[in-house]
């Protein structure tokens, strides 16, 4: 059998099987995919974060866990932990959430209508920023001992939902 350039460069045989088609990710698995690689840019040497706020499936903005911008790093200086309301946390650096909330004002972003997707449940505060930002779902992968900010999420109406992969 001759085999010929189909029209598009590729070969005509007419009893070649279909390549077989991959499986794509859900579009919560690329987001969480995207706010996991986000992560990987945090300054902060004990726990990374990333968050992607998104809308109509379009990313908005992205933020993570660092100290604020022209502030030394924790990576480079170690960390400013303090006692807050009874919370051991670093004081010199934002959260993902925040970063991402602050991203989108700084550069005229409406988040409002829009899911965020964070590799980490958001705290008290950032449900908060959240539920003020306008953003009405957030979709976390792992977990983040603040049952108070779950309880606020809920009687502020903000869905909040686990994520489990190949959902």
């Amino acid at each position: 059998m001759e085999r010929s350039e189909g029209r598009f460069g590729g070969r005509s045989d007419g009893d070649l099987k279909p390549p077989e088609r991959r499986v794509r990710p859900s579009w919560d698995e690329y987001f969480m995919s995207i706010a996991r690689e986000v992560a990987t840019r945090s300054t902060c040497p004990r726990l990374a974060v990333g968050a992607v706020v998104v809308r109509d499936r379009r990313i908005l903005t992205t933020g993570y866990n660092g100290s604020p911008a022209g502030m030394p790093h924790c990576e480079d200086v170690g960390c400013l932990i303090r006692v807050v309301d009874g919370r051991e946390s670093c004081q010199r650096t934002l959260h993902a959430e925040q970063n991402a909330i602050i991203q989108a004002a700084y550069h005229g972003v409406s988040v409002r209508g829009a899911k965020i997707y964070c590799t980490h449940q958001p705290c008290l505060v950032c449900t908060k920023m959240i539920m003020n930002a306008g953003i009405e779902e957030v979709c976390f992968e792992g977990g983040y001992p603040d049952p108070l900010a779950v309880e606020l999420a809920e009687e502020g109406g903000l869905s909040m939902v686990r994520f489990q992969s190949g959902s």
